[in-house]
């Protein structure tokens, strides 16, 4: 049976992108709705930009404030839902998509509302305090309906190559009998210097303005950087894994999947945008994480992932090998 690339990804796509953007805007409206129900409590001119003190130093009517919430989230779930229609092909783009849709709404519906809360009753905005840990709080609490958004798309649907293995494609010179392992570790020189340094900046100004909430920033961003910009790569008779040192995020290319593996030359910036987990303009993935070599895997339903990973010449044999071994049961 042939698998046409519409079939694969293009319907379970459309659906992921339908609810997941319909959910971002639900939160949106909910936090529009609830704010503007505060709107007799509030004073003429709400605080909605904090300086570097503390103190506010931009005001602007509640009903303005809430509408720039509405409109920044639904451009968010605008571009989100169009790398979920155009470029996800895979699982992990989807998840990505929906995910970040919903915790974007969620963190900028709850910035609203515990700004104009804590400004419920006053007579004048100046006086309102800024608190980095309800920032914190706000950035924090929406990931738990986000990870949730992203658990709920499904798998990726099993689709085992049929046609060979290219006969030009890398191969590992090993016998029926031998097996073998490759693994590496991939680790990003711009993503880390990029973390360190926001973890450092954000530290200072913990550190030099006196707001000590600020500090779970850092804390948080330490993390999120090692879990961004180092992975573990590893081909054996399963196929390909790709999985950060933290567990998490991870993806599996399974060896009877793979249609070829190749080494390709990796521009960042100009293929993906950027570092980092990323999903390239051909709906390609790739944990790009430097520049210069990098391993290029082609798999069935028109998904591809790519690794910068050094002695990716090695892995693509071993994996072009893995995948003809698959295709022959008993080898």
């Amino acid at each position: 049976m042939t698998h046409t690339l519409a079939d694969v990804w293009k319907p379970r796509a459309r659906r992921v992108t339908a609810w997941s953007a319909l959910a971002g805007l639900a939160i949106l409206l909910a936090g529009l709705a609830i704010a503007l129900s505060w709107r007799a409590e509030l004073p003429d001119q709400v605080a909605s930009h904090w300086g570097p003190g503390g103190a506010p130093d931009e005001f602007m009517p509640v009903e303005a404030f809430a509408g720039v919430m509405l409109g920044t989230g639904a451009l968010c779930i605008a571009v989100l839902g169009a790398i979920g229609l155009l470029l996800g092909r895979s699982a992990s783009t989807l998840r990505l998509a929906a995910g970040l849709t919903v915790w974007i709404s969620g963190m900028l519906s709850a910035m609203t509302l515990i700004s104009l809360s804590a400004q419920r009753g006053l007579a004048d905005a100046a006086q309102t305090p800024f608190s980095g840990s309800d920032l914190v709080l706000a950035m924090l609490v929406p990931a738990v309906p986000g990870v949730v958004a992203a658990l709920l798309v499904p798998r990726d649907r099993a689709v085992p190559a049929e046609a060979a293995v290219p006969a030009d494609a890398l191969r590992l010179g090993l016998s029926q009998d031998e097996r073998a392992v490759w693994f590496a570790r991939a680790t990003g020189g711009s993503g880390l210097v990029v973390g360190g340094g926001a973890i450092a900046l954000t530290t200072v100004i913990a550190v030099v303005t006196g707001t000590w909430a600020l500090l779970a920033v850092p804390a948080l961003l330490l993390p999120a950087t090692v879990a961004t910009f180092v992975f573990v790569v590893r081909v054996d008779t399963e196929g390909l894994t790709v999985r950060s040192a933290l567990g998490w995020p991870g993806t599996h290319v399974p060896a009877d999947e793979v249609v070829r593996a190749d080494v390709v030359d990796v521009h960042p910036l100009r293929q993906f945008g950027g570092w980092g987990w990323r999903v390239g303009l051909a709906g390609q993935v790739g944990v790009v994480l430097r520049g210069g070599q990098g391993l290029r895997v082609e798999q069935t339903g028109g998904r591809s992932l790519v690794v910068t990973v050094d002695d990716a010449r090695d892995a693509a044999a071993l994996l072009n090998t893995m995948a003809e071994r698959a295709r022959t049961p008993g080898r």
